[in-house]
């Protein structure tokens, strides 16, 4: 399993519980640019919870979408993530990479709660270049049968993956190329998908802590359908409005509480496991629950700090034609992970 990896064009799809959706990036011209995007949505509890129900629905609307978008993608990036992948920032003797390789199992034995023998480890030297007789390195492990599922889902698709990254990594990619000044500071990346919310902390542009809270776009629909007897169409078009309604005003509080309190104890978590930390500065949303009309003001309200939508494409350029039959304000908190996905390039 490669996780950190540098193809010309790359397919990054996400599999959501709630929806598919792809970029397309083209790295040939020196700089990356956007060429594609498209989405489906999945059946209802095909997947739950991160765990894929039904892959033959899964695998039949994976190959609907790359067919309805008109790609046969020769260097495609997908990703693992949730409470069976640990990311870590350790320290351990100062070598050589190659080096570091032979021993990372035993290091990882210290850091890692999984049986070592069912997991795939990576990891990336932090500071390369420095001279000290310590040397930082962030350490990813996931459990092998993740990443096995993932790859059978993708291989009854009709698809063979270059790379198996991490959603974490893959957000901070397309942060990091969108958002140079978030990489100063502690910055929380909150994507707000259907099923779950996936809190990724930087520390001066490191990604040092992840957390996953049980809440997304589906409680809130959930909420409107059992105290507002309103349907589940109904409830997803006032998810997805421009402006707040009153309907919806209870249910921001309290879900707002859930997602506020979850992203402050992942903070304080940090500062009070690393002395050199600050407190939180800022936080970023993405995914489909960062659409919420009023979420963002809640929450910055709860935290007392900034709060801001994160668009993946605010620096990214992007072809002619690409969001020509969606509404790019509505859409692209729903591309953060996918295009983060196909900023990667194989090796």
């Amino acid at each position: 399993m490669t996780l950190f990896g540098r193809g010309r064009t790359t397919v990054g799809l996400d599999i959501g519980s709630g929806l598919i959706k792809l970029a397309v990036v083209s790295h040939g011209s020196g700089e990356p640019v956007l060429t594609k995007v498209a989405l489906t949505q999945v059946v209802d509890d095909a997947i739950v919870e991160g765990e894929v129900m039904d892959p033959g629905l899964v695998a039949d609307a994976i190959r609907g979408l790359l067919a309805s978008a008109g790609i046969k993608p020769k260097s495609l990036v997908a990703a693992v993530g949730g409470r069976d992948v640990i990311v870590k920032k350790i320290s351990m003797d100062r070598m050589k990479e190659s080096e570091a390789r032979d021993v990372i199992r035993w290091e990882a034995e210290q850091h890692v709660p999984f049986d070592m023998d069912n997991v795939e480890l990576d990891f990336q030297i932090l500071d390369p270049e420095g001279d000290g007789l310590q040397m930082a390195l962030l350490l990813v492990a996931a459990k092998r049968e993740l990443v096995d599922n993932k790859m059978a889902l993708l291989t009854e698709a009709g698809i063979e993956p270059s790379i198996i990254d991490v959603d974490s990594f893959a957000l901070h990619n397309a942060f990091e190329l969108n958002y140079p000044d978030g990489m100063q500071g502690v910055v929380a990346l909150v994507n707000i998908g259907h099923e779950t919310t996936h809190v990724n902390i930087l520390e001066h542009g490191v990604p040092v802590l992840t957390r996953d809270l049980p809440i997304g776009t589906r409680r809130f629909r959930e909420d409107l359908q059992r105290e507002r007897g309103m349907t589940a169409e109904d409830a997803d078009q006032m998810l997805q409005a421009f402006d707040t309604n009153d309907a919806l005003t209870p249910f921001l509080k309290s879900r707002g509480e859930e997602l506020g309190v979850g992203i402050e104890r992942a903070g304080a978590f940090l500062q009070s496991s690393s002395r050199s930390s600050s407190g939180l500065s800022r936080v970023f949303l993405s995914g489909g629950g960062a659409r919420i009309p009023g979420l963002s003001a809640v929450l910055a309200e709860r935290l007392r700090l900034p709060v801001q939508i994160a668009n993946p494409i605010e620096r990214l350029r992007v072809a002619d034609g690409v969001f020509d039959t969606m509404n790019v304000d509505e859409v692209a908190p729903l591309f953060m992970l996918p295009v983060g996905l196909a900023l990667r390039t194989a090796a």
